[in-house]
């Protein structure tokens, strides 16, 4: 009797959880007085398809407690919810009892396995077990070909599909669909266009979820036209089709093609509420666009869609993206149920918006809270701490990375190399590098960046030239570094060619070409190169040129130069300091003061210096003539005595660098001498053991004297001083500077 009411019970069940009514199944599991190995099934499957994954978990565990053996289907169950980052450890410990029961002979088993090892970030594991297998099949070659794809892993999933089609297994739409995701992140339209010949040839160009990945191929190589005209095709087509076609318009910058699907899904029969709000919120906060993805909120909110996660995340992106942070943090903070994509959301927001600290701080919150954060969250708070030069916490970040197996992703693999190359630890960005199973153009940018920002020019150009003969083709960032690298160096004619190779130069490319040839005072090439533009100069441009005036006193040519910065008006104080400045060091003193005049009348005020050093665990910020720091007594003690161990040593102040019309040499000496970085430095001399290396890090550019007066503190002291400021890393060492004066 028992029996008929548990299969009763069984089929009560499970017909509740099909028809999404999880509460009353669960409700019904509760009261269910004896248990079968197929009731507990069910609802572990009933919890995995409603998205309680943990209770999913919990329920199986409290199966085992009861006594119960698990079967295959039970596994397979189970395993189908430890599909995240957050359930690393699910994964593991479900394996573990594969073996324990025996089931590591199931092909079935085994495939879940390694899918669930994929798509919880253990890729290397997914492979272990693929290599491992005894038997394979399609299911098992896509679930490794997936994960490769989404892991940026490419060579190997294409190496997976040749491998599945030489074994004579047949290709599903998700075989496809990962192979296509491959050929977009290899940018190798040829593989793509076979694929589509191989869809065509196994009947697959009727399914909808291959045809949309065709058209995710197609938009994002570039060739919209072909996706549209697919797209045209299409004899059904569902919200994912008009998502792909309005997120690859979106990318293009074509907003009335955008307007006009959209206008086309409102006449539709679609459901509102499965309206690809998602990419249209992306489209505005990529504008961006405050007033359009306030008009998109709106139809969000008439729809019913906004208790929708990936719309809720989607929002606070647009409002984040759109500069209005308040708004993107109420709705995180309306959400009750917060995942690792809404913590990211805000995280990156802030980020962009610059409050790095914020985001680092938000991060912190985060792994209170419970969330695992993902390969997307580590990137943006990789790029906080990046920005932010923080060693120590860079290095936690990273033993994160490790411990939840990220650090085999490329796109976090990339990250932790920009954070380190950041940080001016070159041996630490090329170790990152290398640990990268098959890095991309993004991780070969940051690393050919890394070594020209660190005064290593000649390595950078090695490295692009390795780059090139390994297949990677440079695209737009490569030739930025590549032209500030020859540019920082001195390496004119090769940064000239460079800029010549580069196939439709932009602006920043210009920008860098006119940066190369002032540096050196060709100023008559300067001006025909400005001559030359398809375009206007702007802002940096003509900074440039200001900055090379600077340095080499062509007053004429600055004056030119300033007068077309103060006539656009700017925020910025750079070129009232360096015209002011230029004025003072000719003893101008009259035209000097009538640019600080101009500035004042505009409300442009200088941007306040600031130098920090970090500490094991706290991170020191000192402004210029700062003595609030506890410790400024002894800070200035010993920078007097090591003024004195100075001018032994033959350094004598730039006073030219003091911008105020003063007589005593010696006032302006004191000055130069509370510069924030020296303060810093200061700090660090009588906080740090004796020979410890000192990392600065400064939100400006240092002045002549400071980069001098550091150079003879590095000889003096015996020790390696880095200093980071706007423009690069300085590493001084026995009184010499990597960046050999040329900054």
């Amino acid at each position: 009797m028992p029996q008929k009411n548990t299969f009763t019970s069984n089929r009560m069940i499970s017909g509740y959880a099909k028809l999404g009514h999880f509460e009353e199944a669960r409700r019904l599991f509760d009261v269910t007085a004896w248990r079968s190995i197929v009731t507990w099934t069910i609802m572990v499957g009933a919890c995995s398809q409603s998205g309680s994954f943990n209770e999913a978990l919990v329920l199986y565990r409290e199966m085992l407690r009861s006594g119960l053996i698990p079967d295959r289907v039970t596994i397979v169950a189970l395993l189908s919810s430890c599909q995240s980052t957050e359930m690393v450890d699910c994964v593991l410990e479900v394996h573990a009892h594969v073996v324990k029961f025996g089931f590591d002979d199931s092909v079935q088993v085994s495939n879940t396995l390694v899918d669930s090892y994929c798509k919880s970030g253990l890729l290397g594991l997914g492979k272990k077990l693929f290599d491992e297998m005894p038997d394979r099949d399609s299911v098992t070659y896509n679930a490794l070909l997936v994960g490769c794809s989404k892991e940026g892993v490419y060579n190997e999933a294409v190496e997976l599909f040749i491998m599945m089609r030489e074994e004579g297994l047949k290709p599903s739409q998700f075989t496809f669909s990962g192979v296509l995701s491959t050929a977009t992140g290899l940018d190798n339209l040829a593989l793509g266009l076979q694929v589509h010949s191989l869809v065509v040839r196994t009947n697959f160009h009727w399914n909808v979820f291959v045809v949309n990945s065709l058209l995710d191929f197609y938009s994002k190589s570039d060739r919209l036209g072909d996706a549209r005209e697919l797209f045209e095709e299409m004899a059904d087509r569902d919200n994912v089709s008009y998502n792909v076609m309005i997120s690859g318009y979106s990318w293009k910058g074509m907003v009335e093609e955008v307007s006009k699907l959209f206008q086309e899904l409102q006449f539709s029969s679609f459901d509102r509420k499965l309206f690809p709000f998602a990419s249209l919120l992306s489209v505005a906060g990529s504008l961006p666009s405050l007033e359009t993805g306030k008009r998109i909120h709106a139809q969000v909110i008439v729809s019913g869609a906004a208790c929708d996660d990936l719309v809720a995340n989607a929002l606070i992106d647009m409002y984040a993206k759109c500069r209005e942070l308040g708004t993107a943090e109420l709705i995180f903070s309306a959400k009750s149920q917060k995942n690792a994509v809404s913590w990211t959301a805000i995280i990156s927001g802030y980020v962009q918006n610059g409050l790095d600290e914020e985001a680092l701080k938000t991060f912190c919150e985060m792994r209170k809270a419970g969330a695992v954060p993902d390969r997307a969250t580590f990137s943006s708070v990789l790029s906080a701490s990046a920005e932010l030069a923080v060693l120590v916490l860079g290095r936690q970040l990273h033993c994160c990375v490790l411990q939840l197996g990220l650090s085999s992703n490329v796109f976090v693999g990339s990250a932790l190399l920009d954070m380190y190359a950041k940080c001016g630890c070159l041996g630490d960005t090329e170790e990152a590098f290398r640990e990268i199973p098959n890095p991309n153009i993004v991780s070969w940018n940051a690393l050919v960046a890394a070594h020209a920002q660190n005064g290593r020019a000649r390595e950078a150009v090695g490295l692009f030239d390795e780059m090139v003969c390994r297949g990677i083709k440079p695209d737009s960032v490569t030739f930025l570094s590549i032209l500030s690298a020859c540019s920082h160096a001195g390496f004119v004619e090769e940064g000239l060619e460079f800029f010549d190779a580069i196939e439709k130069p932009t602006k920043e490319h210009y920008a860098c070409a006119v940066d190369l040839l002032g540096r050196v005072g060709r100023f008559d090439d300067v001006e025909s190169l400005l001559n030359r533009m398809p375009f206007a100069a702007d802002d940096i441009i003509w900074n440039s040129v200001l900055n090379s005036c600077r340095k080499h006193g062509n007053e004429d040519l600055a004056k030119r130069a300033a007068d077309k910065l103060f006539g656009m008006d700017l925020s910025d104080a750079a070129p009232y300091v360096i015209m002011s400045n230029i004025y003072s060091r000719a003893g101008r003193w009259e035209e000097a003061a009538g640019v600080k005049k101009l500035m004042r009348e505009r409300g442009v005020r200088k941007e306040t210096g600031y130098s920090w050093v970090e500490t094991k665990d706290k991170i020191y910020v000192f402004s210029s003539g700062d003595e609030t720091n506890p410790r400024f007594g002894e800070i200035w003690t010993k920078l007097e005595e090591l003024g004195e161990e100075m001018k032994k040593a033959g350094y004598k102040p730039d006073t030219s660098c003091v911008l105020k019309n003063l007589d005593d040499e010696e006032i302006k000496a004191d000055g130069l001498r509370r510069h924030s970085e020296r303060l810093a430095i200061g700090f660090a001399l009588i906080t740090f053991p004796p020979g410890t290396p000192i990392r600065v890090m400064k939100n400006l550019r240092t002045c002549a004297d400071c980069h001098e007066a550091i150079k003879v503190m590095s000889k003096v002291l015996g020790r390696e001083i880095t200093v980071r400021d706007s423009s690069r890393f300085h590493h001084f060492k026995a009184g010499i500077c990597s960046c050999r004066d040329y900054w």
